[in-house]
């Protein structure tokens, strides 16, 4: 008797075909909004950074170049034209007065009176005698002209105490130490023992002794300013001490140079005056009275 292979007259797997087939028209007839649909979604991208804008720093202000203007043995005929040029353009100028004229006569006490009261001014001492026009002998005592310096100092009330030395370029600022003819050097080393602060120049407006007239012309003395600033020929850069003199104003025309001088130096922008007592290396200490 042969067997039979087909299980189509299984009960159980009729069962089951039936079950499926009944699943699968459930499925069919399922409406439309009731079915899942499958969305592909790209994989996400990071964005790029953005960069922050840096604001760029501010620009530093150039610093300008200094200009210590001193005039020397005031007070003197040419003091009075020179004090009015100077508040006329407001300046800042440093007077190294010397004590002896002060007390000359009654018109150079009166000057002196009026440089004290004057604006944009500053007064330091010049000595008492300026060696009475013998330097050697002078320097070559340098007790004396310690005595010298303090008189000055004593009997005009001076609240400062820089000085400068007649008829030499001496440096004793703090350790800046330079001296012209070496035959003042113990004259120069004592007046900085004794507390005082020594100054020399850079530059000089020259002029002729004998007509007591400028030989350098206003121009061309900027001229001189600027290639002393280019070559750095000062003791300390960018800053530069110019010696002037009183008499030599006492002329209409030589004040005019003078005037002149103060509106180039004024205009070219790069340059700014100022007093002796802000020159670097002269510590606070030193600008109380002695």
């Amino acid at each position: 008797m042969e067997t039979s292979t087909d299980d189509d007259g299984d009960p159980a797997t009729a069962q089951i075909r039936l079950l499926m087939l009944c699943i699968a028209l459930a499925i069919s007839f399922q409406p439309a909004h009731k079915r899942i649909p499958v969305v592909f979604k790209p994989p996400l991208q990071k964005e790029a950074p953005v960069a922050k804008k840096t604001k760029a720093p501010p620009l530093k202000k150039r610093s300008k170049k200094k200009l210590y203007l001193t005039f020397d043995d005031g007070p003197n005929r040419g003091t009075k034209n020179v004090l009015h040029i100077v508040q006329d353009e407001e300046v800042p100028v440093t007077f190294f007065v010397v004590g002896e004229h002060v007390f000359a006569s009654a018109v150079q006490h009166q000057l002196w009176d009026s440089l004290q009261i004057a604006n944009h001014i500053e007064i330091c001492n010049h000595s008492y005698s300026h060696a009475n026009g013998r330097y050697e002998k002078y320097y070559g005592q340098p007790d004396s002209v310690v005595k010298d310096f303090k008189r000055t100092q004593d009997s005009l009330g001076l609240t400062n105490a820089i000085v400068r030395t007649p008829g030499r370029n001496i440096w004793r600022v703090d350790t800046l130490q330079y001296t012209d003819l070496k035959r003042s050097a113990a004259a120069a080393d004592s007046l900085q023992k004794a507390g005082f602060v020594v100054m020399g120049w850079d530059l000089e407006w020259h002029f002729d002794h004998k007509t007591m007239s400028v030989t350098t012309a206003a121009d061309d003395l900027v001229r001189q300013i600027d290639s002393a600033f280019a070559r750095r020929r000062m003791k300390i850069a960018d800053h530069l001490v110019i010696l002037a003199h009183d008499q030599v104003y006492q002329h209409s025309s030589d004040s005019q140079q003078l005037r002149t001088f103060l509106q180039l130096l004024k205009k070219k922008g790069d340059y700014e005056f100022a007093l002796m007592t802000a020159y670097p290396l002269i510590a606070q200490d030193s600008l109380a009275q002695r």
